[in-house]
């Protein structure tokens, strides 16, 4: 209780500091946007990977209606390769914003930050700032004391007070649809007509493209493994950045040889070097299901994102968990099957072709949640057991899946 008021004292203090500065900024907006040739705008979005993904067709859209545009994405490191290529960023700029960095904060760090970046950004002198993360009040009040004329974000509570264009906030829309209804706005104020609707995968599609470092580096990888273009593999990703959101490996080496014998598809696993211990668990659980002449599974765990996406791009399949890898993969084109538990797949499922990029959801909900999907991710590592609804998912309902998207082998 303490904590909350003291965060109401806060957030009224930096509101009444910043309402000079962002009202001298609106008078000394001497031109309309609608008229400006070269608007110089702030995109704000501070999640991780497979967030970013998401976003990316809003950014698409921008770029295309208004290419004259001058874009700074500003961004958390952990994701910034995402949009390093993307044709609508002219500038990336990062920051390990508070509530993302899995890291110990102090309780004023989060406000010292604020300051400094809001002094560094005010010397930028932007047209016009979209909160593009629908909760993330510290984004909204930065771009406020930034003294941006026009910032664009949900109307959610405590960062709407922040906002000039707070719009309702859709629920239970996709996170990609929230994104392009935030530069739709955006859009008209610019002068310009709001994007057309409905919001799908086929109009607004997602952007990620591998340097051509990337995709050298990544074909080379492959050929040492004896993955050439004429050897068809399939990859299994099985990590995640939340520990509840995990599959069982016993179930994966059961795919993994399914796919090996009845497709005639080589394993790649993929992971961070964190996941390095997953992965060799699963080649392990795999091996020991290998025949004479079979070929075992092939681990990387050292790619880049660009690197990670080229790789996928070239599968035949993918499988895994709720994870930015796999949305990665939506965005090569390659067919997907994704597990998914705590996160609901209505708002952070893949955007992409249903019949291409298949969900199977939990469909038993764990004892101590309320719901499911619960949206819980945080969970601690001792109470990860009371929160089964991943791992409960048997392993017919992925076989199955993949037999959608799969032609099987003729013998």
């Amino acid at each position: 209780m303490m904590r909350e008021r003291l965060r109401e004292a806060l957030l009224l203090l930096i509101y009444l500091c910043g309402l000079p500065g962002a009202w001298l900024a609106q008078r000394r907006a001497r031109r309309s946007l609608s008229s400006a040739q070269a608007p110089r705008l702030l995109l704000l979005r501070p999640d991780h990977l497979g967030d970013l993904v998401l976003t990316t067709p809003a950014l698409t859209a921008l770029k295309e209606r208004c290419p004259t545009a001058q874009v700074t994405l500003f961004v958390g490191p952990w994701s910034q390769a995402i949009v390093m290529g993307h044709p609508a960023a002219e500038r990336v700029l990062t920051c390990a914003f508070p509530g993302f960095r899995r890291a110990a904060q102090g309780t004023l760090g989060p406000y010292w930050l604020l300051l400094r970046l809001a002094w560094q950004l005010r010397r930028e002198r932007y047209d016009l700032a979209i909160n593009l993360r629908p909760d993330f009040w510290w984004g909204a009040a930065l771009l406020y004391l930034a003294g941006i004329p026009q910032r664009v974000g949900y109307a959610l509570a405590p960062g709407r007070r922040f906002l000039t264009h707070a719009l309702p906030f859709p629920e239970g829309e996709h996170s990609t649809c929230s994104s392009l209804r935030l530069v739709s706005t955006a859009l008209e104020l610019l002068g310009q007509a709001p994007l057309a609707e409905p919001f799908t995968p086929e109009r607004y599609p997602l952007l990620f493209r591998p340097t051509a470092q990337e995709e050298q580096r990544a074909a080379a990888l492959l050929a040492e493994a004896g993955l050439t273009d004429e050897v068809p593999f399939a990859v299994i990703h099985p990590g995640s950045g939340a520990a509840v959101k995990l599959w069982r490996p016993e179930g994966w080496a059961t795919c993994a040889v399914t796919l090996l014998r009845r497709y005639g598809l080589r394993l790649v696993l993929t992971g961070t070097q964190q996941e390095q211990a997953l992965l060799e668990e699963i080649a392990a659980l795999v091996r020991q299901q290998l025949r004479t002449g079979e070929a075992p599974p092939v681990l990387f765990s050292t790619l880049s994102v660009g690197e990670l996406a080229a790789f996928l791009r070239r599968a035949q399949l993918v499988l895994g968990v709720d994870s930015g890898p796999l949305h990665v993969a939506v965005s090569q084109g390659t067919p997907t099957v994704a597990l998914y538990g705590p996160a609901d797949p209505s708002i952070f499922g893949p955007w992409g072709n249903p019949r291409r990029h298949m969900v199977i959801l939990a469909s038993q909900r764990c004892p101590t949640c309320p719901k499911l999907p619960c949206g819980r991710l945080d969970i601690p590592p001792q109470a990860l057991s009371e929160h089964p609804c991943v791992r409960l998912i048997p392993e017919e309902r992925l076989l199955a899946a993949i037999e959608q998207l799969l032609p099987a082998r003729m013998l």
